[in-house]
This record gives structure tokens, C-alpha cells and sequence, in this order.
């Protein structure tokens, strides 16, 4: 049958005839090749021009299955981190308001949250509804070009909308009620994140579309975090103990070195596969941390002459806030750069707290605040189209400095976004069901009064 295919001359132009059926045989079999090479061809170039329709991958959906979980394992250190720094009479309820935006962010975030950020958008600025309730999210198939289910870039997205509000609660620490932070962090996570998140990563929105970069949220996580912190310090005012002592500095760092290790979720993760600029972004994230930790310790020794153990969390911290956004487009030399100077501008930035009066209890400004912002414009400095060409490549097709203007303006945008939002916001909470803890809570410890639980013995004067 196959070699009777074969010989078989095409009856549209091959010109078979009756009177001359051996002579056209060899003829025909040429023409019937002529035609069989231009389908093929014409073939392939359509092809070509139409893209394939991505595909679910078995490996890249396992690494981010992985990398979300160590995403949402960042939020309970984070709760250890703070813990450890405030006064022993607030230490749960320091560590509860981390740990409940897992349970209220989650729910917000599938049933709107999640819409909102990475719906369809027709206007660059907020997504469509289309999401909504949780509809419309494929088990089986990709969101976009990615090459992994839309659930699992859901869930994947969904633990960096947890862990941004929780950022947030170490500069209110110790002095804002529970009620109020509750209410106040879920319209946050609706007005503040979730446009923020549309405009920098929906592929419809305003600032991706103008070649801003941030890998894994410099400007959408940190930034917006550290400027919606001062806000929020500025409107709910001063602790009466401002200088309180650190109740278990191991925890801090426990906390610290959790945040290290499930940071490579957060960065790498962000590659949403496993290749080459997921390997980067995990290399360049822990040099560093590794680079800042350092900076900040030598810092601190030259101006204190003593390096402590929550200067060196602290370091850390700030080397992996300021790689955030820098991870998948710097290589290793940018990578080291980015954590020693971020450990110097950081370990400097929170001493702005003292001369400009606001009270950043755990200095969520100057750490996620100005480490966010430095990392973003050394995204622009140290972005290079060998790390990661595709994205790279459309960012700086104004040039160099044309990437850096482009970074700022994202600062800009998110920042303005971030200080106006909770400025309108904390003052609607501050007017309907309060923002401010009453004396005798602060006096006797938010975990007594508010929780009815003391983290170390019974005791709630934590004396």
C-alpha cells in the first residue's frame, strides 16, 4: 500500500495521460515530490509562525510545588524573627499577627485577591473579575506561557500575598490592636497589593508593559511593605516603651536562618521552571545574604566597635530584600555587589528612625523599605542579557539608563500606591473600630490582654 502511495502521481498536476502513461510514469513521480517537499514546507512555516501552546512540564511543576512550600514556611520564621525582638509580654501576639495572615490572606486571595492581580486587564491597572471565587483556575492547564497548572502559579503567588502584610506588623509592633491590624491587613492585601502585584507581574499590566523588572517582588513585596510601614508608624504613633529588651534573641535568629532557606523558594520559585535562570536566581540570592550579613557585622563594628547577633540576622535579611528583585537578571559578580552594599545603606537606614522621630519597632522601613528600593534601581545597574536574555533584552532595548529611568518610575508608582493607600485606609480603621492598643494593654502586654496567653510562664508583666 505504501508503495503504491508513493507512485501514485497527483491527478491536479502531475498530467497523466492514457496516450502516453509510461512516458508521463517518471515525470509524474517527480512532480508528485515537488509536491509532497512544498506541503511540507508550506507546512513548517506555518508552524512556525503559529507559537505552540505551552505545556505542563512534570519537573517544573514539582520545583514549584517545592518552592511554594518553602515560600510559606518563610512566614512562621518570619513570626520567630520578630518574636524574639520585642518585649516578652507581647511576644505572641507579635508572632500571632504573622501567623494569621496565612489563614486570612489565603481565602482573600483565592476567592479575589488572586483575580484582581492576575485577571485579564484591559486598562494595565487592576485585573478582571474573571478568576473570582476561585472559577476558571485550570488543575491541568498553564496560566499564560508558563509550562506549570494555573492552581499551582495560584498557590505559588498566593504565599507572596501572605507574607507582604506580614512584613508590615514588626513596625506596629507591640501597640496596635489585633482587631483593627486584622481589618486594616485585608483591605491592605485588596487595594495595596493586589494593584501593585497587576502592574509589575499581570503580563497586561502598565509597568511590565514598560520594561520595569522585578524578579521576585523588590518593588511589589518590599517596597510596598517598607513605605506602607512608615505610614502606618506616622498614623498610629509612638510605643510608651519605645527601647524595650529583646526578649530571645535565639529565636531571631532561628528566624533568620529559616527566612535564608526558604528565601531559594521565594527567588528561584520565582523562574516558575527549573533552568538555568532558576539556578542563578538561587545562587546570586544566597552570595548575597552571604555579602550583606558581612557588610552590615563590619559596619556595625566600626561604629559601635561590637557585632551582634541581631545585626548579623539583620544583615541577612537585607542582602536577600535587596537581591529580591535582581535575582534572575544579574550574574554572580552583580549579585555580591548588591548584598555588601546593601548591608552598609541598610545597617545606616535604620538609624533614620532616631532623627526623623517615627517609631519602626522592628525597622521594617529601613530594611524592607530602603533595601527594596536600592535593590530595584541595582536591578537596573547590574541587569545583564547573559543571565537572562528574553526578559532582559525588551528591558533595556532604551539602553542603560534608559532600564534605571524605567525602575524608578516602578518605585514611584508603587511607593505613592503604598503611602496613599495606607494613609486612607489606616485613617478609616483609626475612625471606626480603632487602630491604637489603650494603656492598659500596652502596660500590661498584648498577650495577656488581648490573647489571655503569656508566651514564657504565667506572668503578664513579663517581669
Amino acid at each position: 500500500m505504501l508503495k503504491n502511495y508513493l507512485i501514485m502521481p497527483c491527478p491536479q498536476c502531475c498530467g497523466f495521460t492514457q496516450e502516453n502513461p509510461h512516458g508521463a510514469y517518471f515525470v509524474s513521480k517527480l512532480k508528485l515530490a515537488g509536491c509532497t517537499a512544498i506541503t511540507l514546507l508550506t507546512t513548517l512555516a506555518f508552524a512556525q509562525d503559529a507559537p505552540a501552546a505551552p505545556v505542563v512540564d512534570k519537573g517544573d511543576s514539582v520545583w514549584l510545588l517545592v518552592a511554594t512550600s518553602l515560600v510559606l514556611l518563610m512566614t512562621p520564621a518570619l513570626a520567630l524573627f520578630y518574636g524574639g525582638m520585642v518585649h516578652k509580654k507581647n511576644v505572641l501576639n507579635t508572632m500571632l499577627m504573622s501567623f494569621v495572615m496565612m489563614g486570612i490572606v489565603s481565602l482573600v486571595w483565592v476567592l479575589i485577591g488572586y483575580s484582581l492581580a492576575f485577571g485579564k486587564s484591559s486598562n494595565g491597572f487592576i485585573g478582571s473579575l474573571e478568576y473570582a471565587l476561585g472559577q476558571n483556575i485550570s488543575l491541568t492547564t498553564p496560566y499564560g506561557t508558563q509550562t506549570i497548572p494555573a492552581a499551582l502559579f495560584m498557590l505559588f503567588q498566593m504565599k507572596f500575598a501572605i507574607i507582604t502584610p506580614a512584613l508590615i506588623s514588626g513596625a506596629i509592633a507591640e501597640r496596635m490592636k489585633f482587631r483593627g491590624y486584622v481589618i486594616f491587613m485585608t483591605l491592605w492585601s485588596l487595594v495595596v497589593y493586589c494593584p501593585a502585584a497587576c502592574w509589575v507581574w499581570n503580563p497586561d499590566g502598565w509597568l511590565c508593559k514598560l520594561g520595569a523588572l522585578d524578579f521576585a517582588g523588590g518593588t511589589v513585596v518590599h517596597l510596598a511593605s517598607g513605605v506602607s510601614a512608615l505610614a502606618l508608624c506616622i498614623v498610629i504613633g509612638k510605643r510608651k516603651n519605645v527601647a524595650p529588651p529583646p526578649n530571645n534573641i535565639t529565636l531571631t535568629l532561628l528566624g533568620a536562618g529559616m527566612l535564608w532557606f526558604g528565601w531559594f523558594g521565594f527567588n528561584a520559585g520565582s523562574a516558575l521552571a527549573m533552568n538555568d535562570v532558576a539556578i542563578n536566581a538561587f545562587l546570586t540570592t544566597h552570595l548575597a545574604a552571604a555579602a550583606a550579613m558581612l557588610s552590615w557585622l563590619i559596619a556595625e563594628k566600626l561604629k559601635s566597635g561590637k557585632m551582634t547577633a541581631i545585626g548579623g540576622a539583620s544583615g541577612l535579611v537585607a542582602g536577600l530584600v535587596a537581591i529580591t528583585p535582581a535575582c534572575g537578571f544579574v550574574d554572580i559578580t552583580g549579585g555580591i555587589f548588591i548584598g555588601l552594599l546593601s548591608g552598609v545603606i541598610c545597617y545606616f537606614a535604620i538609624q533614620l528612625k532616631h532623627k526623623l522621630g517615627y517609631d519602626d519597632a522592628l525597622d521594617v522601613v529601613g530594611v524592607h523599605g530602603v533595601g527594596g528600593c536600592f535593590g530595584a534601581i541595582a536591578t537596573g545597574i547590574f541587569a545583564t542579557t547573559a543571565v537572562n536574555t528574553a526578559v532582559t533584552e525588551v528591558a533595556l532595548k532604551d539602553g542603560r539608563m534608559g532600564l534605571i529611568v524605567k525602575q524608578l518610575i516602578a518605585i514611584g508608582a508603587v511607593g505613592a500606591l503604598a503611602l496613599i493607600g495606607t494613609f486612607v485606609l489606616a485613617k478609616i480603621v483609626q475612625t471606626t473600630v480603632g487602630l491604637r492598643a489603650d494603656d492598659n494593654a500596652e502596660e500590661l502586654g498584648m498577650d495577656e490582654v488581648v490573647h489571655g496567653e503569656s508566651g514564657y510562664g504565667l506572668n503578664p508583666l513579663g517581669v
